[in-house]
């Protein structure tokens, strides 16, 4: 068998701060790196605090909780895509998967690589199991390379493939690989990859909801929360000080606007896609409203709709969909929008931590759609993780009755998950949380409301009221 070619790019990748499938963060303060017998060794990510801000300062490495799940479905699916933002960690897992069986890396972001899967796509589709191939959406043609040689010997294993783009977003995905593929999405860091917690909220939730209650008081104070929700969970900007982080984020959007959605599409306004991404900032955390925002920035509503799709499928915003739409005829058909990050969000409405702290009334009312990004994308994190999970969407209704993220099970049982950003819930707070239990009955195993003060309790049948870091600390 032809061996792959090893390029300087390869070279200087296995070179950088990787270590076995686990994404290592050097945080602010950290000794510089050492190696020991030619291999980078790193203690276990510990939080500290330091004054108000409590910035992490230890040099750390982060296990990401979907490994293991990837390791199971080698044994079962013939293709594993793992798909999601850049710079979350996917090279990092499927390097670790690679080192594991022996093989190398294909990664496409090298220029000479990709020239060189493009002009014979079979010869590198063709190596030992698995053929593990990092950021495909640049050669879409290895699709059919791969389906031909699945054609071949189908057996579980065979490729495992990263991509930033999403899989259908690319021109002949949709068919290639039609139930061959199992697709997996991997998020930025959550809370407890990052403190080097096992984070079971979901567990729990499933197995005795009402365990989440506790009689120990939450530590974490809203300043706090501001500075996990500006930081975010991309390795990469974990760890910098403010002024840098904001130049990460800068540049991140830049790459990602200017390479992965113009790789995707030609698109004729491109001074507009910076703006557009602004605006849907804006509105992370509610209700989609296209129009709107294509109105903001000069582009027609067709056009909006085009550019919005695309921007979601680089993995930079996230359409959180309708539930429920067959419950009750009045609930409303409208999408949420959501940042993928709330770092990411932070830094493109210009919000850090002295903004967000104020408590005028714009301050807080775009805490509490930050917050709530924040919470919907820990628990989505959770669910990726777990295979039960069918389906994901908000359940609003057209008289204001909402719930924030619902979680619906294989077997159909749901779980109901409520964000706000006070330190007390009333009972008006919980109205959507009992009306979606009232409707579904059984089906319903729990309502969850998170809130940022420091109590848990359970004030109605099967409704529970926590503080927020009760998603990554034990209870």
């Amino acid at each position: 068998m032809p061996s792959q070619p090893t390029t300087p790019h390869l070279r200087r990748i296995r070179r950088r701060i990787r270590v076995r499938g686990i994404t290592a963060v050097r945080f602010l303060g950290s000794p510089p790196l050492r190696a020991s017998n030619s291999r980078r060794c790193y203690p276990q990510i510990t939080e500290l605090s330091e004054h108000s801000k409590r910035v992490w300062t230890v040099v750390g490495l982060v296990e990401r909780r979907i490994r293991p799940l990837v390791s199971d479905l080698l044994a079962e699916e013939p293709v594993i895509a793992l798909q999601g933002p850049r710079a979350v960690g996917k090279t990092t897992l499927l390097r670790h998967i690679a080192d594991a069986h022996g093989v190398q890396v294909v990664d496409l972001d090298d220029l000479a690589t990709r020239g060189a899967v493009a002009g014979d796509p079979a010869l590198f589709v063709s190596g030992s199991a698995p053929v593990c191939i990092d950021e495909y959406q640049h050669v879409p043609d290895l699709l059919d390379a791969i389906k031909a040689e699945l054609n071949r010997d189908a057996r579980p294993g065979r490729f495992v493939i990263t991509g930033s783009t999403r899989h259908d977003a690319l021109p002949a995905a949709a068919q290639s690989l039609t139930g061959r593929l199992h697709r997996m999405t991997v998020y930025p860091l959550s809370q407890g990859e990052i403190a080097g917690v096992h984070e079971h909220f979901l567990d729990m939730v499933l197995e005795d909801a009402s365990a989440l209650v506790t009689a120990t008081p939450s530590s974490t104070t809203r300043d706090d929360y501001i500075t996990r929700i500006t930081a975010g969970g991309f390795p990469m900007a974990l760890g910098r000080s403010e002024t840098a982080r904001n130049r990460w984020f800068d540049n991140y959007v830049t790459l990602s606007l200017l390479r992965d959605v113009q790789e995707l599409s030609r698109i004729r306004q491109k001074e507009s896609l910076p703006k557009l991404l602004a605006r849907l900032a804006g509105q992370t955390a509610q209700l989609l409203n296209i129009r709107a925002a294509a109105e903001q920035v000069g582009l027609t509503p067709d056009t909006g709709e085009n550019y919005t799709r695309l921007l979601e499928d680089v993995y930079l915003i996230h359409r959180l969909p309708a539930w429920g739409k067959t419950l009750r005829a009045r609930a409303v058909a409208t999408p949420k929008l959501h940042v993928v990050d709330s770092g990411l969000a932070s830094r493109l409405l210009r919000l850090g931590p002295s903004k967000l702290a104020r408590h005028d009334a714009t301050s807080l009312q775009q805490f509490g759609h930050l917050l709530e990004t924040f919470v919907v994308f820990e628990v989505l994190k959770q669910a990726s993780w777990l295979a039960a999970v069918a389906g994901t969407g908000h359940w609003r209704t057209h008289d204001g009755i909402e719930v924030d993220l619902v979680l619906e099970l294989d077997d159909g049982r749901i779980i109901a998950i409520e964000v706000k950003a006070s330190t007390k819930v009333t009972g008006k707070d919980l109205n959507g949380l009992k009306a979606l239990r009232d409707e579904l009955g059984d089906a319903f195993v729990a309502g969850v409301a998170f809130h940022t003060g420091q109590r848990s309790y359970s004030p109605e049948d099967r409704i529970h009221v926590v503080p927020v870091d009760r998603l990554w600390t034990p209870a």
